[in-house]
């Protein structure tokens, strides 16, 4: 689905130079696929830039950073009583499901990709892999054929299958498609009006990803999610939902460089900036697109970036995150005298 259209405008703050200039750094970056960085603090702009012909109203592929958008939606659908609760099970709100793998996974473990199928992305063998779901004549039939690999709920394994199973589901409790749902639920909300969804051959919106927003768009869900599902003073998801998406429920320091914990489809990670621990939440998609949301500093960041397929993009996001931390508040000094351009 696309909806295009004017967006609303985002309230700016005074633009920070420090950050201008430190973002203007990366103009000349070795990769010529950086797109754009949007900075909120309090949620209003303070720095924002493009690059490589991106504006601010190119839609940008944010991959699997959409999976966390999924994860928010699933949170309103149980905040209007379309869900009853992440305790229950795949099959009660898809029939089909029942007698598969999938079918008795509870929601809980869905968000967590700790469902105990035989899936995990990173393997091109697996049964489940993202690969063969995106081939498959009938991505439903398909997920209904994966076996179970593990006991749901004891092993963390990140597929797609999950995100796009989750997707399903608030599909069919709500009676619409993920991207209805999600348009006036979210999107409308948030004064997004130009986004687009992808589907898939079954007609299902993709859970999993293939979302397409604005760097602003990306910005406003990030604040959204740092004021605890309120945006502008108005109730887009509880704060109890928010909360949980965001805690960490599995350990995943061991297997990824770039987070230490996993809550509902959102990562965990903790910095050090100047000696100093600095909490980070964030979505994140392939190629190193991002949302990062930094309580402590009351900072949103967006990224959008398309080194699909290259691990750079994750590590300069990263860098672009730490350097502009390091470049705020109290650490302005040491940046200043320390800080030089990334090329990696």
């Amino acid at each position: 689905m696309l909806v295009s259209a004017a967006p609303l405008p985002m309230q700016a703050a005074a633009p920070d130079r420090l950050l201008d200039a430190l973002l203007a750094r990366f103009d000349t970056d070795a990769h010529p696929d950086l797109k754009g960085v949007v900075v909120l603090r309090d949620g209003k702009i303070i720095a924002e830039r493009y690059y490589n012909g991106e504006t601010a109203d190119t839609l940008h592929d944010i991959r699997s950073a959409g999976k966390s958008i999924t994860a928010l939606l699933v949170g309103i659908a149980i905040d209007r009583r379309r869900i009853g609760s992440v305790d229950d099970s795949v099959a009660r709100y898809w029939p089909d499901a029942r007698g598969s793998a999938i079918g008795a996974v509870h929601l809980r473990d869905v968000l967590t990709m700790r469902s105990g199928l035989a899936a995990f992305d990173e393997d091109p063998a697996s049964p489940g892999n993202e690969d063969r779901m995106d081939e498959a004549a009938n991505p439903l039939t398909f997920v209904l054929s994966i076996p179970r690999g593990d006991p749901p709920g004891t092993r963390y394994r990140y597929n797609s299958v999950t995100a796009y199973t989750a997707g399903v589901v608030v599909a069919k409790a709500t009676g619409g498609t993920l991207a209805d749902f999600a348009r006036t639920a979210l999107f409308a909300p948030l004064g997004i009006r130009r986004w687009e969804w992808a589907t898939d051959r079954a007609g299902y919106t993709k859970g999993q990803g293939n979302l397409s927003l604005t760097a602003r768009g990306m910005a406003n869900i990030g604040e959204m999610v740092r004021e605890g599902g309120q945006f502008h003073g108005r109730r887009i998801v509880s704060a109890r939902w928010v909360r949980d998406a965001l805690a960490p429920k599995v350990s995943i320091a061991d297997s990824d460089p770039y987070a230490d914990g996993y809550g509902y489809f959102w990562y965990a990670k903790t910095l050090t900036i100047g000696g100093k621990p600095i909490a980070v939440s964030f979505a994140s998609g392939n190629g190193g697109n991002k949302i990062y949301i930094v309580p402590s500093r009351r900072l949103v960041v967006a990224i959008t970036s398309s080194a699909y397929g290259h691990g750079y993009g994750q590590r300069r996001s990263q860098a672009i995150l730490t350097a502009l931390l390091a470049a705020d508040g109290e650490d302005r000094a040491r940046w200043n005298a320390t800080s030089s351009g990334t090329g990696d």
